[in-house]
């Protein structure tokens, strides 16, 4: 047998026996309807949101699960926008269908339609087949499914989600919310790993409005929190990102991760600095009984609103390879100026994602050839999304390209063989969802 082939075995036998589980998750923004919004997706005689979500639903697809602040209330007619939001079922439908898994419920939004809104909304999530959390029909509802226990790929999840307060408005008995309690929060925390929890994730509505630094009091409660247990702190509310920590250990592995505020998602706002947020995807690897945070970036994503005859269509785009018209190009370019200003200052090992995870149909480079170490591992990463090999760490998948010269295995996604060729020109990133929060 040639020492090449020898090789190849080698490094398969290795991938295998060093395989670690592996999970995606995505988190968006609040997605809100203002009025404005409602107005324009009346379209003969039904609410059409065809518009929405079209470049971004592959991005949110792709990942294992994926989750969304959903700052509205499913109330049934009539609908109304700020300041007490009720939006029509054809918006959870188009945000399900867009790829959301889990839509977090928990904000100063829910008791806008007062108990039958939050009724409702439940019934129409539960209807839709979509997982939710944050608010509850009654206590014992909430004993049976909190914190919220999710398993993919070997790993478990538990979801916590508490608002700051719902705009004065005191759930009827015996409706639950989730407000920001140390004492319960501690309570959940401690029931998470009881259930033997491999990650515990927080979703905090909290903040300042429209201020793009976080506070004080948000980094006491995340430190409280992480204190406590919880490993990941996905923080709403202020309609404008705020900024991301990757915490590490001694030896800089990453133990922690922090995320002040998602900005939004899609809403109708227009204020300096609302018309877009972030979209943040976290990778977790476990090993050896271990879960850890593998990789964590950001993208941001903006708010399109543009004229079609009489209607305003509007679209969350990716800022990164977005082609928009003038009005639009001049906005967005405000939005994400502004964004990077404060991310890149105060980020801490989170970056910002500009490589799509998308293969190109035209590519044209071929496998090959590497023109560089980075490229290649590059490329081992774009491939972990589309192969059956999407559990390996990056460095194996390259070995089994670089020894085999041969394709690997067909993409899910297509069917086609994804080792054929790559292109090697600038690609177009991933989208990220933007949603709207007051």
């Amino acid at each position: 047998m040639s020492h090449r082939w020898s090789l190849f075995i080698s490094l398969y036998i290795l991938t295998f026996s060093l395989k670690a589980q592996s999970v995606t998750l995505l988190f968006a923004g609040d997605a809100m309807q203002h009025q404005t919004q409602l107005d324009h997706a009346f379209r003969n005689g039904k609410y059409d949101y065809s518009s929405y979500f079209q470049q971004v639903t592959n991005e949110i697809s792709r990942a294992d699960l994926a989750i969304v602040n959903l700052e509205t209330t499913l109330g049934g007619k009539p609908y109304k926008g700020y300041p007490m939001f009720c939006s029509p079922d054809e918006y959870a439908v188009a945000l399900r269908d867009a790829g959301f898994d889990l839509f977090l419920n928990a904000n100063n939004h829910i008791l806008d339609r007062f108990s039958k809104g939050l009724h409702r909304t439940l019934d129409v999530l539960d209807s839709l087949g979509v997982k939710h959390t944050g608010v509850f029909r009654n206590r014992e509802e909430r004993e049976k499914v909190y914190p919220l226990m999710i398993e993919k790929n070997g790993i478990r999840l538990a979801f916590l989600n508490y608002t700051y307060g719902t705009n004065g408005i005191e759930p009827a008995f015996p409706d639950v919310v989730n407000y920001i309690q140390r004492f319960q929060i501690q309570q959940d925390i401690q029931r998470a790993k009881d259930l033997k929890a491999d990650v515990i994730i927080a979703n905090m509505h909290w903040g300042i409005e429209y201020k793009l630094l976080h506070n004080r009091e948000q980094e006491k409660t995340a430190q409280f929190l992480m204190e406590e247990g919880v490993d990941i702190v996905m923080g709403s509310h202020p309609h404008v990102v705020q900024p991301a920590q990757l915490i590490t250990d001694s030896l800089g592995n990453p133990t922690n991760l922090v995320v002040y505020s998602l900005g939004n998602f899609v809403s109708g706002m227009t204020a300096v600095n609302t018309d877009g947020g972030q979209m943040i995807k976290v990778v977790l690897n476990k090993q050896n009984d271990t879960t850890r945070i593998a990789s964590c970036r950001y993208r941001l994503v903006y708010t399109e609103k543009k004229r079609n005859g009489n209607k305003t269509d509007y679209a969350v785009v990716p800022v990164l390879g977005a082609n928009l018209d003038a009005v639009n190009q001049t906005r967005m370019q405000r939005f994400a100026d502004n964004a990077r200003a404060v991310l890149d200052k105060y980020n801490r090992g989170v970056a910002e994602d500009s490589i799509s995870t998308l293969l190109p149909e035209d590519a044209k480079f071929k496998l090959k050839i590497f023109p560089n170490p980075q490229f290649i591992t590059t490329l081992a990463k774009k491939l972990q999304h589309e192969t059956l090999f999407s559990h390996f760490h990056p460095c194996y998948v390259s070995s089994f390209y670089i020894c085999t010269n041969r394709p690997m295995e067909r993409s899910r996604r297509t069917g086609k063989s994804v080792a054929a060729e790559i292109r090697t020109g600038s690609s177009q990133p991933d989208l990220p969802p933007s949603a709207a929060n007051r």
